[in-house]
């Protein structure tokens, strides 16, 4: 009877406690920490129009009052669970046949080949002779196309085409911003280019299997999870990298030599040359411990020996590499040595095996593959990672100058939660700093930015998301495309400086006018379907839904003269022509404001409410984050 009763007791007590736990849970965000908002002058409704403009690509309409009204502490924590769903998201991608993301590495690599692997197996099967000249360009063309089609390949450039098409509809409308936000930057940050054709069949894989589930992470994973992808092996040439101070590739040559009957000074010249510095150069420099790190150029090149054998599986089954290494089992490749997972390849027969000190740390010979991730792994934890991490997300979502105090802040958050990018972006949130009224406008968004902030302000439908990528690229982004390892300069001088302005007001016109082939845009909607009295109404109320929680009395002076004058057009282009070489944003403003501002032509015809809403997206307080 006594163990009943106790039985029964632990039973209520478990429920209780289950109930409890629930409350707490259900009720966590009473406990948060409140962000320090209100002491640096914000109103509720600022704070969360500026927290939205910094982890988003831009609010919705009336999805500041949204997120005040539930909690900006409350929003925050939300999108960094990145848990929210995304249905509308995936059946758009589904209604517009991006269904390259869905397929694996390897069926990527086998559907969408590079031209130079086509044209390879097109002559091995004898469907066409190199060098010959009896046909035509267009009948050689002709021919290949035939071939891939009958291979059942499809066009690089259509891999290309969905790569950007989906990153266009996730960025506008999934609900995870913060994760999109972030995606975007850590590319940038691990930027690989599609400028580069080897490297190409791997840029989208590398976005969704290197980056993506890594953006929240922890710091390390997301640095290991790059170096390994193909996409990066083959952008910086460390695919390549190779080494012949093993004993089993001595010996490999040593039976050549003997076999050709050959002087063996051949293949000791061999032996010595295919070290490719560029990756171990760019990891220190850009991707971990900045260019003022405290490395040495021979930690650089150490590097590169430790990092030797590094290469990508052959995945193109056509290609004789594959058909090699395919006659031999996994099992047998790994007794052998060979590391091999989701495209990467570790080939013990091309890594240095001697003696090394990097960064003062000894390894010694015969390390092997783990000398490669116990080097990454100190890489990712070196305090000077920690201190230019920190500084480049500040740099990002604070200023482009961040103090050395939240640096410091943020520095420390990184060490003590080993690298946790959560860790990071909460200390940055909760300082005085992130809120100071100075920062508050000080981030340009850049073309892409600007034009996912339009689509989101106006509840934009876009059915061709490629053509929203045509205006980035004319704007200063083609993105995707950027060729150095350095990635987009994230500063607000790169893009002022760029003379853009006048594609950036071209842009804001063109959308709202719907003159963008499949932009679909209701604008009275945005004012409950009704329509503002006067121009001057249309735009006070305007500016009020596209820039929500702002003051814009300036803003409105700025561009009131030039709605109302008849020569819109030659406006703009003046307008555009006083951007060149601005210092600041604030020297930015003062110039177009001084030229904007005209006496009002009276006898101009009213201007259409698009024009209203598309000079407004092409202000200068729209440009600002």
């Amino acid at each position: 009877m006594m163990q009943q009763k106790k039985a029964g007791f632990l039973i209520i007590l478990v429920l209780v406690l289950a109930a409890v736990v629930g409350f707490v849970d259900k009720d966590h965000t009473k406990s948060l920490q409140k962000f320090p908002y209100r002491q640096m002058g914000f109103t509720k409704e600022q704070a969360a129009a500026y927290l939205l403009n910094r982890f988003t690509f831009g609010s919705t309409p009336g999805q500041v009052d949204a997120v005040a009204k539930e909690g900006i502490e409350h929003w925050f924590y939300q999108q960094l669970a990145g848990k929210e769903s995304d249905t509308s998201v995936n059946n758009l991608l589904q209604e517009l046949h991006i269904d390259a993301p869905d397929l694996s590495l390897e069926d990527m690599v086998n559907t969408y080949p590079i031209n130079g692997e086509v044209v390879a197996l097109a002559r091995k099967m004898g469907i066409i002779e190199k060098g010959d000249t009896s046909i035509s360009k267009q009948a050689y063309r002709e021919k290949l196309k035939a071939f891939m089609q009958q291979q059942g390949f499809k066009p690089i450039a259509e891999l290309e085409r969905q790569l950007i098409v989906q990153k266009i509809v996730r960025a506008a409308y999934s609900n995870n911003q913060l994760q999109e936000v972030l995606t975007d930057f850590w590319f940038n940050h691990f930027n690989v280019s599609l400028t580069k054709p080897v490297c190409t069949p791997y840029v989208l894989a590398f976005e969704r299997d290197a980056i993506r589930p890594h953006v929240l992470d922890h710091f390390d994973a997301l640095l290991l999870a790059t170096a390994q992808h193909p996409a990066m092996l083959t952008y910086l040439d460390n695919a390549g990298s190779v080494s012949n101070n093993n004993p089993i590739e001595a010996k490999r040559l040593e039976r050549l030599a003997q076999t050709l009957n050959n002087d063996n000074n051949t293949f000791k010249k061999r032996a010595s040359e295919g070290l490719n510095e560029n990756y171990a150069r760019e990891v220190m420099e850009l991707h971990t411990m900045g260019v003022d790190g405290g490395y040495t150029q021979q930690d650089v090149t150490t590097l590169a020996k430790i990092l030797t054998g590094w290469s990508v599986y052959p995945l193109f089954k056509n290609g004789p590499a594959y058909q090699l290494i395919e006659k031999t089992t996994p099992q047998q490749l790994e007794k052998r040595g060979f590391v091999i997972q989701n495209g990467f390849l570790f080939r013990p027969n091309k890594h240095d095996e001697g003696p090394k000190t990097f960064l003062g740390k000894y390894f010694p010979a015969n390390g092997g593959y783990q000398e490669g991730i116990t080097a990454l792994e100190m890489l990712a934890h070196q305090p000077a990672t920690a201190k230019f991490i920190s500084a480049e997300l500040a740099k990002h979502f604070v200023s482009d100058t961040p103090s050395t105090a939240l640096i410091q802040q943020m520095t420390q958050a990184f060490l003590k939660t080993n690298g946790s990018i959560k860790s990071m972006l909460i200390t940055m949130v909760n300082s005085p700093e992130f809120w100071n009224p100075n920062n508050q406008h000080a981030k340009i968004k850049s073309p892409f930015a600007l034009a996912i902030s339009t689509i989101r302000a106006t509840n934009a439908q876009v059915n061709m998301p490629y053509q929203i990528f045509n205006w980035c690229n004319k704007m200063g982004q083609k993105f995707y495309y950027y060729q150095a390892p350095t990635g987009f300069p994230d500063r607000a001088d790169y893009w002022i400086n760029t003379g853009s302005l006048l594609s950036r007001m071209n842009f804001g016109l063109a959308f709202a006018s719907q003159k963008i082939p499949g932009i679909n845009i209701n604008l009275p909607a945005l004012n409950n379907n009704h329509e503002p009295e006067s121009v001057d109404a249309a735009l006070k109320i305007y500016s009020a839904i596209l820039l929500p929680a702002r003051d814009n009395t300036q803003n409105i002076q700025r561009i009131s003269a030039l709605i109302h004058d008849e020569d819109l057009n030659q406006k703009v282009v003046q307008a555009a022509n006083q951007h060149n070489n601005y210092a600041s944003i604030q020297e930015m403003d003062a110039k177009v404001s001084t030229h904007m501002v005209q006496p009002i032509q009276t006898s101009s015809p009213p201007p259409s409410l698009s024009q209203i809403v598309g000079v407004i997206i092409g202000s200068p307080e729209f440009q600002k984050k």
